[in-house]
């Protein structure tokens, strides 16, 4: 799906590919094998780099480190794992908002997904103060604030107020995640990090009205999300484009009550 993106041919796609973790069986050898194989098989931009890994990082420490090193020598990065589809406007999108919103510091992140909201269908984007991980874009001076260690994040555990406007007035549980994340180091998540580092600098992210990017990473195949998704897209458009930008850079209360809603229902609370 990405090689079909608007501006494919004109981009140049830097792969990851994480070693085999210890103990990984013959079998799961040929698997990696081929994988390897398989992004090696086509040009699927202008021009494609790949940065072979002889051992497992594991997931949070390979998408911090190639976020890292690829936005310190570009000064902006579009980030994708291998399990998601993309429409063919995702890269449009994303290049335009990253030049828009270049000198912005409130503006932290660029969302390619969105919740299936029922949003009304505008071909728009618009703001939110949530971070999300399935296909998106920053730049080297939002991605200088991600704190590894969340600091005073400690507060989350006292501070009734704070922790409400950390899960979103209280209807999802991110202080939840990322307590249990400080607490064992071995959790290999990287998102709740950088929601935290977002969170602390009040900052916002723009979000396409319908979604760009299909996680098709759910299953008994997956690593880390064996189960079905709970909230599928069920109107992905792969001809979708977003060709309006929004006039103020506040949050749309409407949209992010309707977002809420949706993660309510995921715990229950809605």
């Amino acid at each position: 799906s990405l090689s079909e993106c608007e501006g494919a041919s004109d981009s140049v796609l830097h792969i990851f590919l994480d070693g085999p973790k210890q103990g990984c069986t013959p079998e799961q050898l040929v698997s990696i094998t081929e994988t390897r194989r398989v992004v090696r098989e086509k040009n699927w931009c202008g021009e494609v780099l790949f940065h072979e890994s002889d051992r497992n990082k594991g997931l949070a420490r390979s998408v911090i480190e190639g976020v890292s090193e690829i936005i310190e020598k570009e000064g902006t990065v579009i980030v994708l794992e291998d399990d998601l589809v993309v429409s063919k406007g995702f890269l449009r999108y994303m290049n335009d908002a990253l030049e828009r919103y270049m000198e912005n510091e409130k503006v932290m992140q660029v969302s390619g997904y969105c919740f299936p909201a029922g949003l009304p269908v505008q071909h728009a984007s618009f703001f939110l103060p949530l971070t999300t991980s399935w296909g998106w874009a920053s730049w080297k001076r939002a991605w200088s604030k991600m704190e590894h260690t969340s600091v005073g994040a400690e507060q989350l555990e006292t501070d009734a107020a704070l922790r409400n406007r950390f899960d979103l007035d209280g209807v999802f549980p991110y202080s939840q995640m990322l307590l249990k994340r400080l607490k064992n180091d071995k959790k290999d998540s990287w998102a709740i990090l950088w929601w935290w580092s977002v969170f602390k600098q009040n900052g916002l992210v723009l979000y396409p009205d319908r979604s760009l990017v299909d996680n098709r990473g759910f299953g008994p195949d997956g690593t880390h999300t064996k189960a079905d998704n709970p909230i599928p897209l069920l109107d992905f458009d792969r001809d979708y484009f977003i060709d309006h930008f929004p006039g103020e850079i506040v949050v749309d209360e409407k949209k992010f009550g309707s977002v809420k809603q949706v993660l309510a229902k995921l715990t229950g609370k809605g």
